[in-house]
């Protein structure tokens, strides 16, 4: 298996477990804290390098189905952080945070485990 490859699965696992955390917080308190905030913006930020390194050593695979995969992963985080930044900006630190907010958070987990473990299936398999 390629080494690069190797470094993006385990780029990708640390964004999981960060965005993982950040999610459940955001869902059992449901208020935007600092630790909510610290991790969903760890687990884009580790999303986000992972999807650089893709593009710049495999620069076809956006194409890909695991491209696409990390794409639609990175663009789910990408709005769930941003809303959750915005409910900060606006209502300030430890503020409650709309039912939708926490909806959206837990489809948004929901699907990006399903798309962290499919991408992990495609890499094991390819």
């Amino acid at each position: 298996m390629d080494p690069i490859i190797l470094v993006i699965a385990f780029i990708m696992t640390l964004a999981f477990l960060a965005f993982g955390i950040g999610s459940v917080t955001l869902e059992r308190f449901r208020i935007i804290g600092t630790l909510v905030l610290v991790f969903l913006s760890i687990g884009f930020l580790f999303n986000a390098t992972a999807l650089l390194v893709m593009i710049l050593f495999f620069p076809n695979s956006l194409l890909s189905t695991n491209g696409l995969i990390m794409f639609s992963s990175f663009t789910i985080m990408l709005v769930d952080t941003v809303w959750a930044w915005s409910r900060y900006l606006k209502n300030g630190i430890d503020s409650r945070v709309s039912l939708a907010l926490v909806r959206y958070t837990k489809i948004a987990f929901f699907v990006w485990v399903i798309n962290y473990l499919w991408g992990i299936v495609l890499l094991i398999w390819i």
